[in-house]
């Protein structure tokens, strides 16, 4: 509808361009991607606001400003094949699929897992595939991928994530440590050396099975 797309061109000139993204083919996806349909349907009004969405069941879709930059910083190439891991209703695997091969969409939260599905059919997107389980595991059966994302803010990247980046693959999340600030951190492989740096502050809610593990109390 005309509304959503004069939105959408709102939200990548106000909160995408602004905001040091500057990958051309990154700023296209978000352009063309219905944010809209990835949200309740009583939310829509508000799909492309500059803050994290409520989908039920204690997950959201991510600020686009946080996501876009995450996205940048994991240089996704057309050949790559990428793991959404947390992918919620599916919108980060739907900006993914146009930039890389293969999108692998991990999702804990059936329900979700199975409205990623629905949607990403709706939109003909025919290389990605939205496959359910633990998110603390990842995906091995499909590893080694080029690109890793987390869908939400998680205390620590969990080292049998880690693993299944393949030579050169990057991993993007959000670290969110005792002191409660979350922080964009990239994570890169290169042969058995992974490396990390904090790229950005950034706010995202906890990816369930992500928290701070609780210390003990005498």
């Amino acid at each position: 509808m005309l509304e959503y797309a004069t939105a959408r061109r709102n939200m990548v000139e106000s909160q995408i361009r602004t905001n040091k993204v500057t990958d051309a083919g990154l700023i296209e996806a978000f352009e063309r991607v219905p944010r809209e349909l990835f949200v309740p349907e009583r939310l829509r009004g508000i799909a492309y606001v500059d803050k994290d969405i409520a989908l039920g069941n204690g997950r959201f879709a991510m600020e686009p400003m946080v996501l876009a930059r995450l996205l940048q910083a994991a240089r996704p190439e057309p050949d790559d094949i990428a793991l959404d891991l947390g992918c919620a209703t599916g919108y980060a695997t739907a900006i993914l699929s146009r930039l890389v091969a293969t999108v692998v969409a991990l999702e804990g939260e059936a329900d979700l897992a199975a409205e990623a599905n629905r949607i990403l059919s709706e939109l003909e997107i025919d290389n990605a595939v939205v496959v359910e389980g633990p998110l603390t595991e990842g995906y091995p059966k499909q590893a080694p991928y080029n690109v890793i994302v987390l869908g939400g803010a998680v205390a620590e990247i969990p080292p049998a994530i880690g693993d299944q980046l393949a030579d050169g693959g990057r991993l993007v999340a959000v670290v969110k440590g005792d002191a409660g600030m979350g922080r964009a951190t990239l994570m890169q492989r290169n042969g058995s050396v992974v490396s990390s740096r904090i790229l950005f502050d950034a706010s995202a809610p906890m990816l369930p099975g992500f928290e701070i593990e609780p210390g003990f109390v005498f």
